[in-house]
């Protein structure tokens, strides 16, 4: 192989661009979710902590860029931030915002049975049905757009 031979990364297809219709599909539905979260009560700070969570999981640094700004911007604070991926170990977070952060964990990772009766439990005992149905979609939408971007390998480059 030559030194001048594209890498993989220069050989993913950005599917977005490639299915340009499929994708419209997933931004509407995702708007769609965003309706639904916002009139369930649920904050833009919240969603974007549930956003980040997943993204964290599924290894998305597209995603976890894009929406670490949306969090910021929705007042979430860097040490809320910081500690996301080991939100468990401490007291930063209301217990709605744990149970949506298990839901969400629940619904990435699909395989893990008691878990997802514990997360669901819980869940109910603090957020309404309607903000339930909304945390799930939030994670099944972020888990979608973190496929794309992963699959497509979407860069992320330095700020300047």
């Amino acid at each position: 192989m030559s030194s001048t031979a594209p890498g993989p990364a220069a050989r993913r297809i950005f599917i977005d661009k490639q299915s340009p219709d499929a994708y419209d599909a997933l931004v509407r539905t995702s708007e769609a979710v965003r309706k639904v979260a916002a009139g369930a009560g649920l904050d833009r700070s919240l969603v974007e902590l549930v956003n980040l969570r997943v993204s964290q999981i599924n290894g998305c640094a597209y995603c976890l860029h894009v929406h670490t700004r949306a969090a910021l911007h929705a007042g979430e604070t860097t040490q809320r931030l910081g500690v996301l991926a080991a939100w468990r170990d401490t007291e930063v977070f209301t217990p709605a915002e744990r149970a949506a952060l298990a839901l969400a964990e629940a619904t990435t990772e699909p395989a893990a049975g008691a878990a997802h009766d514990a997360a669901y439990a819980a869940a109910r005992d603090v957020l309404t049905d309607d903000q339930v149905s909304a945390v799930i979609w939030i994670a099944v939408t972020i888990n979608a757009f973190n496929r794309v971007s992963v699959m497509s390998r979407h860069p992320v480059r330095p700020e300047r």
